[in-house]
């Protein structure tokens, strides 16, 4: 198998995946809409803990959908681009650290608050830490990526 087809592959799974990333984004944004509307009119009679919890979780979840989102514009704009390899690969981190926090974290607290399975709330710090992990790529895809600019500019000098 040559290098172009190794190319190809890869590039293959990266566009299935960011395929993938797109229709996530739709069914949580989705679900983030739905459920706050729900919330918004249903959840009033709901004890002040569990109302809490439940604003909590799909806060999280609607501002991790939006910045998988920004992630999958930014990608979208450095496909095909030959030098940006790095900063790619660390926005597909990115994005996989923010999917993995949302059902870690927002889809966990649903299920602790709706099923009373307090157990698997164990799992939500793992959640909290891929946001953050998710925040960190995508800084470092910016460091990498001004890296890159400031050493092509100094090339041009």
């Amino acid at each position: 198998m040559g290098t172009s087809n190794v190319n190809n592959s890869k590039n293959n799974v990266k566009a299935i995946y960011l395929t993938g990333i797109l229709i996530f984004i739709g069914i949580s944004g989705c679900f983030s809409v739905l459920f706050g509307a729900w919330f918004a009119h249903a959840g009033v009679n709901l004890s002040n803990e569990v109302q809490s919890r439940l604003a909590n979780a799909l806060q999280y979840q609607f501002f991790h959908t939006l910045a998988l989102f920004a992630v999958a514009v930014w990608l979208q704009t450095l496909t095909g681009k030959h030098n940006a390899a790095k900063v790619i690969n660390l926005l597909y981190l990115s994005a996989t650290f923010f999917i993995a926090g949302i059902l870690l974290f927002s889809s966990v607290l649903y299920i602790k608050t709706f099923f009373d399975y307090s157990t698997i709330g164990k799992v939500v710090p793992f959640g909290g830490m891929s946001f953050a992990l998710g925040w960190l790529c995508i800084s470092w895809a910016g460091i990498n990526r001004t890296v890159k600019n400031s050493s092509t500019v100094q090339d041009r000098l």
